[in-house]
């Protein structure tokens, strides 16, 4: 049966305002800790460690417990034993951190928990929590690289799944090479800081658990949850409404949430938990630093001969979590030799987790750097270097791109940025006391998909509604729904109902990857179908009101079902009067669909490439920057950003060059100013004070650009999900236009003003 289009305008394609929009300006929209509870509702705070390795040695309560309203304050004297274990989401598991707080007298990292305080009222939680006092018996901790104790293992032999590459004979290609590049880069501990900080609500009535928590993956926190406290994921139910930002944050399960519920249990009423944001950067995950050695060869022509890329990150003492990143720098351009290592630095922190774009970011800045200085080094454009090494298959695995609009985005951006008015030679270009640079960078990213589960119903009155346990974080999947479920059903946006983000909906995965679009709308057109082949089967077949016609033919539009010649019924007749739900269940191309789903409903990650094996297939684009630097000060600051991304079929232009530009900005922040500071183990400047991110003046002029990628083997429709591309390669644009500016060559991110004064 044809979709329901064929007499009604287009709907996905089309720029939208986001459905729940007006509640979020007009301040309508609620939020996990935003939600009215009942009067015996308890406030929770949190007491954290102070060092960063050992031993507990006792508490003075008696201060604390002293402050009318104080309910419990719990330890791991109470709670020790209470948390079984379960792993990290990436291990097999549900959990952000395997660690357990509160589960014995050590201390793992600086700002782990050490105390829960509930009282009646949120001042007198956070009046006891702050008279607690922990007495330590401290022990030497490593912070960070090269530090005494830290731990440096081969990633291959952290996580049984990676495998280092090795592609022909890099040392040879090397030694073969007219010109190498051989340098050293690094970038900084970064955490996400969304506005909306970690809360948690735990109510019990009998032995179910309902939790209010803003995640990004509801099933990771449902069964986890359940396997921690000895229930059966039946009894606990998790909510996740509007979340406000995640960014790779909000990650599974978090070690506080079953804290929560404990204390809930314990005391008979209703908890809830909004810790500080200075405490955010312990109990949650954060980028971690890494390095980042790349050796590049090429000939006079600027043909690649070799590329060596090895890199080392940090990783907690407890938890085999990397975000290795080497295979995309390693398939990005042709190359005949290709060698990648990457090792994980273990230390006393907590667990680093994914953030926007979590390998790309680093890993590309230090290659698109490494070809920037190689175009240098051979007198060529830096564009025209990488089209000298594009490639329509991919280097290490042999297959095909099923699209490689690579060098279309480089050419859109170029146009568009002006790239034709750069001179050459770096430190040339003026603007009055302000040396100009214009650099530039590519933007990739694999493609990712996930099974998912999503009920759709039609309903006689002409309303359609969509639910799915999904997530909507801000991207806009709300009003994508809407949009698919409007033009699937031939109905009208407004008459659709998108619920989504409880897991006593239909099963789906995680927010992350940039799978969300990919995922559910593949499972939404899907649902969509079969709800008008049943229509169609029940008006043709014997008895219906369009019996004897073909049901392919029909047409879902317009308040009707109709015929080719017109004739057709009204969608109240042929629906009936109790409506048709369907429950669709998408599982990617080439994957077992049992083991998919089973998977699923068992809350595991479950993320696959797109191309279903066939392909591979990335989103791409590229990036561009403008940037001043003042001859005398040195202060650098961002004029223009212009990006040009192909990520298949866009179904809502207006909210995806929100989510471009968004990325932009902040890889902004990247280049020039995120930055967590150690000092030890333990992290300085954990608030929005101290902890720098772009503001409004920091924003330069920012475009970015659509290029079309129509791509028909990615998966059915098209799609390649593009929230994570906006953010790659911008630090490294805006490294390359400040050698550019100054002839200063700079490997290490943040850029400061002493770096180039």
């Amino acid at each position: 049966m044809e979709s329901g289009t064929r007499d009604a305008q287009p709907i996905l394609g089309t720029a939208r305002t986001r459905v729940e929009g007006p509640d979020k300006v007009t301040g309508r929209a609620l939020y996990a800790s935003d939600r009215p509870g009942p009067e015996t509702m308890a406030r929770a705070a949190l007491v954290t460690s102070t060092i960063a390795c050992g031993r507990i040695t006792g508490f003075d309560l008696g201060a604390a417990e002293r402050v009318p309203g104080v309910l419990g304050i719990f330890t791991y004297r109470d709670f020790a034993g209470a948390v079984a274990p379960v792993k990290h989401l990436m291990a097999g598991g549900y959990a952000n951190s395997s660690h357990r707080p509160l589960d014995s007298d050590a201390v793992a990292y600086a700002g782990q928990i050490v105390a829960l305080v509930v009282a009646t009222n949120q001042e007198a939680a956070e009046e006891a929590a702050g008279a607690v006092r922990v007495a330590y018996a401290e022990e030497p901790a490593a912070g960070g690289f090269d530090a005494p104790g830290a731990e440096t293992v081969r990633l291959a032999d952290l996580k049984a799944q990676h495998e280092d590459i090795v592609r022909g004979d890099a040392e040879a290609g090397m030694r073969d090479a007219a010109i190498r590049i051989e340098a050293r880069y690094e970038t900084p501990v970064q955490h996400h800081n969304p506005i909306e900080l970690f809360t948690t609500r735990a109510a019990w009535d009998g032995d179910r658990l309902t939790v209010h928590e803003p995640t990004r993956y509801v099933g990771a926190v449902q069964h986890g949850l359940a396997a921690q406290l000895g229930l059966d994921p039946a009894q606990v139910r998790v909510v996740s409404g509007l979340i406000g930002g995640h960014f790779g944050s909000k990650f599974a399960l978090s070690q506080h949430t079953a804290l929560v519920a404990l204390a809930a249990r314990r005391l008979g009423r209703p908890v809830s938990l909004v810790p500080t944001r200075r405490q955010c950067f312990t109990i949650a995950n954060y980028r971690p630093e890494s390095r980042h050695a790349i050796r590049l060869g090429a000939e006079s022509d600027g043909r690649f001969t070799a590329l060596v890329h090895e890199a080392e990150t940090i990783t907690s003492r407890f938890d085999p979590f990397v975000m290795e990143g080497a295979e995309v720098t390693a398939s990005l351009y042709a190359c005949p030799a290709i060698r990648t290592e990457e090792r994980a630095v273990r230390v006393d922190r907590n667990t680093p987790g994914p953030m926007r774009a979590p390998p790309e970011v680093p890993y590309l800045f230090a290659l698109e750097s490494a070809v920037d200085e190689m175009a240098v080094a051979l007198g060529m454009d830096p564009i025209a270097l990488r089209r000298r090494n594009d490639t329509a298959i991919d280097p290490v695995s042999g297959k095909p791109f099923s699209t490689r609009p690579l060098m279309a985005c480089f050419d859109a951006g170029a146009r568009a940025f002006g790239w034709a008015r750069r001179a050459p030679r770096p430190g040339t270009m003026r603007d009055g006391p302000w040396r100009v640079g214009l650099g530039c960078a590519a933007s990739v990213r694999p493609v990712k998909i996930a099974a998912a589960t999503l009920r759709v119903r039609l309903n006689p009155d002409g309303t359609a509604e969509v639910a799915c346990a999904h997530h909507e974080i801000g991207n806009g999947i709300t009003t994508l729904l809407a949009m698919g479920a409007a033009e699937g059903l031939g109905v009208p946006i407004e008459r659709v109902t998108v619920r989504l983000g409880d897991t006593a909906l239909p099963a789906a995965g995680i927010s992350g990857g940039s799978s969300t679009t990919t995922s559910l709308m593949n499972a939404l057109a899907l649902g969509c179908d079969q709800i008008r082949e049943a229509l169609a089967q029940a008006a043709t077949g014997q008895g219906g009101r369009l019996a004897g016609r073909d049901p392919g033919a029909l047409s879902l539009a317009g308040g009707r079902l109709s015929a080719p010649d017109g004739t057709g019924i009204a969608l109240a007749d042929a629906i009936g009067p109790a409506g048709v739900e369907t429950l669709a269940a998408f599982v990617p191309a080439g994957g077992d669909r049992e083991k998919a789903l089973a998977g699923l409903r068992q809350g595991h990650i479950g993320l696959a490439f797109g191309g279903g094996g066939r392909a591979v297939s990335w989103g791409f684009g590229a990036q561009f920057a403008e940037v001043h630097v003042h001859g005398e000060t040195g202060e650098i600051r961002v004029a223009r950003l212009t990006g040009a991304f192909a990520a298949g079929r866009i179904l809502n232009p207006l909210t995806a060059r929100s989510q471009l530009t968004g990325g932009m900005i902040w890889g902004l922040g990247s280049a020039l100013l995120e930055e967590t500071v150690l000092d030890g183990a333990a992290y300085r400047n954990p608030d929005l004070a101290e902890y720098l991110v772009p503001t409004s003046a920091d924003a330069p002029e920012v475009e970015a650009l659509l290029v079309p990628d129509p791509d028909d083997r990615v998966d059915a429709l098209g799609l390649k999900g593009l929230g994570e591309l906006g953010i790659i390669g911008v630090n490294a644009a805006i490294a390359n236009a400040v050698h550019h500016a100054t002839g200063r060559r700079i490997r290490k991110l943040p850029i400061r003003l002493e770096d180039v004064a």
